[in-house]
């Protein structure tokens, strides 16, 4: 389950500054479209907090995808493509049918339990594979999520809960408002420590061997991955719902153009998650105003295709 490591290039601070110019647009143009119309209260309350809802989930995803695409050593890796995101609204549903009035901490924390229990199961099924190939790595992902996702659906339909479940799983920030979208500022938080430990996700990345001879528990820091993207899909999910492949998009794109380097990597990752699904919100609540298109529908069209691309461009070099 290798990958070609591509070597560090050197970006100019200049290059970041744009980028981050190129977001405060992004986010200026979110908190202007809108069907109401403008007002201090309009904009405090609703507006503001879903472009920094849009932002802080943007960013975490994204450094998912990361960090999953390093401690698995596949590009074609990222929550929604193993069964992460898929075991955490089976946690939602779950949770809601065991104590229906449980306060949000109480799924969030459910949601994040069996995220990582699905996380867990993904990479000990990969494990047992005789071949490892990069293809079949998240083909088998896809299908371990497809059972969980079955599962939690015949659970959701059994109890009438299918309208919650598709609130859930469909990545929608048209709800978010002051006071519902606080809990993805925990995100903010993991996005840290992932920046902080990105020189031990590095190395992690070049496999357990060459861990070991450089002094790294790995074991250690892949459960320190795997608990921060856990713990990010679990609150995404319960705050807007799943964001489909973009950690699969935005950590092959920043590969490409700054190489592999954790840390020279997270900022760029980040910023080009927020900008995407900044650009995905927009595209959705203008094709048909004043209607919205879901950002994850805009989203899973997009991936879909870049996913594509990556298949068609591996099978051409090979």
């Amino acid at each position: 389950m290798t990958v070609t490591t591509r070597p560090a290039r050197t970006t100019p601070p200049a290059a970041l500054v744009g980028g981050v110019g190129g977001l405060l647009v992004l986010a200026a143009i979110s908190c202007l479209i809108g069907v109401a119309g403008m007002s201090w209260e309009v904009l405090w309350v609703s507006r503001l907090p879903r472009t920094i809802g849009l932002v802080l989930a943007g960013a975490a995803l994204a450094v998912c995808g990361l960090l999953m695409q390093l401690l698995v050593r596949n590009r074609f890796v990222e929550p929604s493509t193993v069964g992460t995101t898929e075991a955490a609204g089976l946690g939602l549903v779950v949770i809601t049918l065991l104590v229906p009035g449980s306060p949000l901490m109480v799924k969030m924390v459910t949601a994040a339990l069996f995220a990582l229990a699905g996380t867990w199961l993904f990479l000990r099924v990969v494990r047992l594979m005789p071949v490892r190939e990069p293809i079949l790595v998240p083909l088998i992902g896809l299908m371990l999520g497809g059972v969980i996702s079955a599962m939690t659906t015949f659970l959701a339909f059994h109890h009438d809960l299918l309208q919650t479940l598709n609130t859930w799983m469909t990545g929608d920030f048209s709800g978010v408002l002051q006071g519902r979208y606080e809990l993805l500022w925990l995100v903010a938080g993991l996005v840290v420590i992932a920046f902080v430990a990105a020189d031990r996700f590095t190395v992690a990345g070049m496999g357990e061997t060459f861990s070991a001879n450089a002094g790294l528990d790995h074991r250690s820091v892949l459960a320190v991955g795997l608990a921060i993207v856990s713990v990010v899909s679990a609150v995404v999910v319960v705050t807007v719902g799943v964001i489909p492949f973009l950690g699969l998009i935005v950590p092959n794109v920043v590969s490409a153009l700054v190489g592999d380097n954790a840390r020279r990597g997270l900022p760029w990752v980040a910023l080009l998650g927020s900008g995407l699904v900044l650009a995905c919100d927009i595209v959705g609540r203008l094709v048909r105003h004043p209607y919205e298109i879901p950002v994850g529908t805009v989203m899973g069209v997009l991936g879909a295709v870049f996913f594509l691309h990556l298949l068609l461009r591996r099978s051409r070099a090979a």
